[in-house]
């Protein structure tokens, strides 16, 4: 129902752009959303830290029942498919 790209941002961008994107899907009752956070071949190392970051992020958020990887043609490894519960309207 929505996306958010935040692959080749810091850690601290990402973060914040993050928390909006959450909390204006929950607002307008989004169910599913999806996170491109990439795959990690820009960074030190060619380690997935905004992936790491991301799912870490999303275990926090009471609002998120469930996440996983999105299929290959929807982003792969990625990106990751986020199903929100419709009881919250914020966070």
């Amino acid at each position: 129902e929505s996306s958010l790209d935040i692959h080749g941002m810091r850690v601290a961008e990402a973060r914040v752009a993050f928390s909006r994107f959450l909390a204006n899907a929950l607002a307008h009752g989004k169910r599913c959303v999806r996170i491109v956070h990439g795959k990690g071949r820009g960074s030190a190392g060619q380690q997935p830290v905004l992936k790491q970051k991301t799912y870490h992020w999303l275990q926090q958020k009471d609002p998120v029942l469930a996440f996983v990887t999105a299929p290959r043609w929807d982003g792969g490894t990625g990106a990751t498919y986020v199903l929100l519960s419709r009881k919250h309207s914020g966070y």
